[in-house]
């Protein structure tokens, strides 16, 4: 089994707003409330991952916007991409990560949920199967795809709670010793 730490050491990381088709190398990103969808192609052991940020484009935002940022762009890109490299269309498999909701809103849907509800809607409509997923939830995530083999991991991150709590657990080991050392603060 390969070791996914070892991995992500040799990987082409991929930015928001990126996408990348490989055949030998790993791919990897980092998400918050974006969304990463890997395609393989079993037959030719081509892997693509990408990394969009909003679920579709808007037509308010600025004209300097990259549109890759999107989800309706960027997936038609990684796919595009995917087919330049000899990929099959049938042939393809999905796998999505990302979407949490790492920042609180006070509008009703999360940006991660919308995201994540984009991917999934868009693979049904292109008939891309999508074999696993790890999506919404609290986390951050870290993901990396082996072309290879297909296989997508990821590593969940801290939720906001969990950052929280280690925060408070250390300004108060902060109050104590301030009392214990008799140090004034200012």
């Amino acid at each position: 089994m390969t070791n996914p730490r070892q991995l992500e050491l040799v990987a082409r990381h991929v930015n928001p707003g990126g996408w990348a088709v490989e055949n030998e190398k790993p791919i990897a990103t980092l998400l918050g409330s974006c969304v990463a969808v890997c395609l393989w192609d079993p037959k030719l052991c081509l892997g693509g991952l990408n990394h969009f940020m909003l679920p579709a484009y808007e037509n308010s935002r600025t004209s300097d916007f990259d549109l890759l940022l999107c989800g309706d762009y960027n997936m038609e890109a990684l796919l595009n991409g995917m087919l330049a490299r000899g990929a099959k269309k049938t042939r393809l498999q999905a796998k999505a990560f990302g979407g949490g909701n790492v920042v609180a809103t006070l509008t009703g849907t999360s940006v991660g949920q919308r995201n994540a509800d984009f991917a999934i809607e868009w693979l049904d409509r292109e008939s891309i199967p999508l074999l696993a997923a790890d999506l919404a939830g609290p986390w951050s995530r870290k993901v990396v795809l082996d072309p290879l083999s297909g296989h997508a991991y990821c590593k969940r991150g801290h939720t906001n709670q969990s950052i929280a709590e280690a925060e408070r657990a250390y300004a108060a080991t902060l109050v104590t010793s301030h009392h214990k050392n008799n140090i004034e603060l200012f």
